[in-house]
């Protein structure tokens, strides 16, 4: 029974070894045909799904803080660079709360955003089918930076611009959540997306909405060593000034449970014709996440990465809801 377990096991790590080199494969081949591309943060997409969707903040009974650096352009002056944070739990009585910051610099433009969230999960079955709703409030701040500017520092377009200051914004989503089932839509920007202003002439590449659905495919069987599962997802995404993104993707994890760790494999195709792939692990309580994004078009033959790192943490993890 040993010797079965060991050549199952050994035919497990071949297979995981087999599709990773298979999708970088892919990627580098792809990469090289591919023509424009419009940034997105890759954590959302199976790390962080709460970066795109208030209602999914607290779907788990434990503390998550999440950390994520975004670097895009690398070498080029005033390229953009993105910082997150979350931290969300489970309060009880189906309640989640959730804290969103969010720190965008691109050149000149500095943007943050702070929003508060609440979402309310009602189980809909006895297997863990949840129906949630989210709502974020908070503010957004958006200015330029006039000692940077190598002109007229006068320039009225851009005492106009700071003059906005601070305004209040939001976000609201809806998600469908079983054990191997998730669906979602969010809609992000509130302020945006209603009430729009001459400040948001300037916000290129802000997202107008997001769905996203995804289903866990059990590949293989060991209960005394490691399961190897595989989870596809889709998603489509509204971009101000640009034509909706599609994404398809997968992150192929093994899950070990002798020495409680998990290793992450994920790749994502995104409509615009660029690919992004990531290597992550779960050790315990701590989770790390590396993507690439391989940039396209006439900027990828002095800019040709964008890069981001992912640190999560979960702490008090308690029963399951």
């Amino acid at each position: 029974m040993l010797i079965r377990n060991n050549i199952s096991n050994k035919r497990n790590d071949r297979l995981f070894r087999l599709l990773a080199a298979g999708w970088i494969v892919i990627i580098l081949f792809c990469g090289n045909y591919a023509h424009a591309q419009l940034t997105n943060i890759q954590s959302i997409y199976f790390q962080n799904q709460y970066l795109a969707n208030p209602a999914l903040a607290g779907i788990e009974k434990q503390l998550n803080l999440n950390l994520d650096y975004h670097q895009q352009w690398i070498g080029v002056p005033g390229s953009p660079t993105l910082t997150t944070f979350t931290a969300d739990f489970n309060s009880g009585n189906k309640v989640g709360l959730g804290l969103n910051i969010y720190g965008d610099n691109a050149g000149l433009i500095g943007r943050t955003r702070v929003m508060g969230t609440y979402a309310y999960h009602i189980p809909l079955s006895d297997k863990g089918a949840k129906l949630s709703l989210g709502l974020s409030i908070g503010f957004s701040d958006a200015h330029i930076n006039e000692s940077g500017i190598v002109g007229d520092q006068g320039d009225l377009a851009v005492s106009q611009f700071n003059s906005h200051g601070v305004y209040a914004d939001g976000d609201i989503g809806v998600a469908y959540t079983s054990p191997k089932f998730n669906a979602q839509f969010s809609i992000p920007n509130l302020k945006r997306a209603f009430f729009q202003s001459q400040a948001d002439a300037v916000d290129v590449e802000a997202s107008t909405f997001y769905a996203a659905m995804s289903y866990k495919i059990q590949l293989t069987y060991a209960a005394n060593y490691s399961i190897y599962s595989i989870e596809p997802k889709i998603a489509y995404r509204g971009v101000m000034g640009y034509s909706d993104v599609f994404d398809v993707g997968f992150n192929l994890y093994r899950t070990t449970f002798e020495e409680k760790y998990q290793l992450n494999l994920q790749g994502v195709y995104h409509s615009d014709n660029s690919i992004s792939w990531g290597f992550g692990i779960d050790y315990h309580t701590l989770g790390l996440l590396f993507t690439y994004t391989y940039n396209t078009g006439q900027l990828s033959s002095y800019a040709n990465n964008t890069f981001e790192l992912g640190l999560s943490l979960k702490l008090l993890k308690k029963a399951t809801l």
